[in-house]
C-alpha cells in the first residue's frame, strides 16, 4: 500500500473512533435520564426507549461504521427528553426520580438553581 493510502485509512479509522465515542457519550446521556421517565409520561418512555432500540438496532439508515444517524436520533431524544424535564419543573411538577424537596445538583454537587 502507497503512503496515501495508509494516511487515508488511519484518518477513517480515527473518524470513525471519534464517532462511536461520540455515540456512546450520548447513549450515557440518555441512559443517566432513565431515572426520570416515570416522571415524564408516554412520550418520554417512548422517546427515550426508541432511541436505545434504534442505536443498537443493527439495521440502520446509515451502515453501523458510522455512527452519525444513532448519534443524531440519541441527540433528539436527549433535547426532547429535556424539554420534558423543564416543561415539568416549570409547571411546579415533581420528577418521580428526584426525592421531594431535594434541590438539583450539579456534577460537583452544587446547588442549581
Amino acid at each position: 500500500m502507497s503512503r496515501e493510502a495508509w494516511v487515508v485509512v488511519v484518518l477513517a479509522a480515527i473518524l470513525a473512533l471519534a464517532t462511536l465515542v461520540g455515540a456512546v457519550v450520548l447513549a450515557v446521556r440518555v441512559v443517566r435520564t432513565r431515572r426520570l421517565l416515570t416522571g415524564l409520561g408516554a412520550g418520554g418512555k417512548v422517546a427515550f426507549y426508541g432511541a436505545l432500540i434504534y442505536t443498537i438496532f443493527p439495521v440502520d439508515v446509515l451502515p453501523d461504521p458510522i455512527y452519525l444517524d444513532d448519534m443524531g436520533v440519541l441527540a433528539a431524544a436527549l433535547i426532547y427528553l429535556t424539554r420534558l424535564v423543564q416543561k415539568r419543573r416549570a409547571a411546579g411538577g415533581q420528577l418521580a426520580g428526584r426525592p421531594g424537596g431535594e434541590p438539583d445538583r450539579d456534577r460537583v454537587g452544587r446547588r442549581v438553581p
